[in-house]
């Protein structure tokens, strides 16, 4: 008989995988007496999830006195220009948690590439669960309908309270450009998606035009995270309706706010989807919202009209295949020797077909 229990989800921090390494004492350098606790000696772990940028754990120091501090740096090999910037990430995470509480802040920025390899930031540490794929364990492993719409509701009303952050007062009113922003995405992960293409694909170039053809009038801009979704949260050990984080802010800037919902209902899978292979959120649990619901719940949250929706999804969705592609190129060019990515490609061309199945 098969055991019903849920597989053991990976571990939080793993080795330092071989590719990805650096050198160790030239960083614990550059940062003795420019962090509090910096000057014990530094050990070094590796996040194991994610998919693009790199994060570590620096762990200054043993017992009591011990300071713990987040690395960030882009991915391995070339990057799409605009994405993986760590200074924009640094810049917005110095000011955003002021304003927005579950920001973590950054401390201090590096574009000295000689150091590790790449531009890097180091911010705070927050304890948290990241739920990737599986509900884990402790939430009850995907049997508690309660604790499930918990992690539904927190996605959708944590995006909501984030759109409603004040920009000029959290330090960012000169962020970004929101005039034409919509136009200018779709025009841009169109150009990510001819840049990393390894093989035609009609449909894709299909999905192009019609992004463009029928774009929507967006509504008054906010800020953006422009990644949101439950895998970029942390939530509380002992309450899964309760966020103590959102990661990943390197993208963040202004524009449609409707953008960033679509970006997370691309990844809400109905019971009749596919689900990609970019961990997925456990939208098909019992007591996880519908799609419909989650953006319902949006725009009386937010108090903002949801009628074009449908088109945000599809954006959503095509975006989401070049970012697979965006991977998967990576490793089928050898920048990368994470076997995880292998798959990337037939994910991306699986959400392309899920794209148009998903225009109205």
């Amino acid at each position: 008989m098969a055991d019903p229990r849920p597989a053991a989800p990976p571990p939080e921090l793993i080795d330092v995988r071989p590719d990805e390494r650096f050198d160790e004492a030239r960083l614990a350098g550059l940062l003795r007496g420019r962090l509090e606790g910096s000057d014990a000696p530094l050990v070094v772990r590796q996040f194991g999830g994610g998919h693009a940028n790199l994060t570590y754990l620096l762990r200054f120091g043993d017992g009591p006195q011990t300071r713990e501090y987040v690395l960030r740096r882009p991915p391995l090999g070339p990057v799409a220009p605009g994405s993986h910037d760590m200074s924009r990430e640094h810049r917005v995470l110095a000011v955003l948690w002021r304003a927005f509480p579950l920001a973590p802040r950054s401390y201090l920025y590096c574009d000295d590439a000689s150091v590790i390899g790449a531009p890097f930031f180091v911010m705070e540490r927050r304890h948290g669960v990241v739920v990737r794929g599986g509900i884990p364990p402790e939430f009850g492993g995907g049997r508690d309908a309660v604790a499930n719409r918990k992690l539904s509701e927190v996605v959708v009303d944590v995006l909501a309270d984030f759109h409603a952050v004040d920009a000029a007062r959290a330090g960012l009113g000169d962020l970004g450009r929101p005039e034409g922003f919509l136009q200018r995405q779709v025009q841009g992960w169109s150009e990510r998606w001819e840049r990393s293409r390894v093989e035609p694909n009609p449909l894709a170039d299909e999905l192009q035009r019609w992004l463009l053809d029928n774009l929507p009038v967006s509504p008054a801009p906010t800020l953006l995270h422009n990644d949101w979704r439950l895998d970029n949260m942390a939530v509380a050990s002992d309450d899964p309706g309760r966020c103590v984080a959102v990661y990943d802010w390197d993208m963040c800037t202004r524009g449609d706010p409707l953008a960033d919902l679509g970006t997370v209902l691309a990844v809400w899978y109905e019971p009749d989807e596919v689900p990609s292979t970019l961990n997925p959120m456990p939208t098909t649990t019992a007591g996880f919202l519908s799609r419909a619901e989650a953006g319902k719940r949006y725009a009386e949250r937010s108090g903002r009209d949801v009628g074009a929706l449908p088109y945000y999804l599809v954006f959503g969705t095509f975006k989401m295949a070049v970012v697979l592609q965006q991977i998967y190129v990576r490793f089928h060019r050898g920048q990368t020797q994470d076997q995880r990515f292998a798959g990337m490609g037939e994910g991306a061309r699986s959400l392309f077909r899920l794209a148009d199945a998903r225009r109205p």
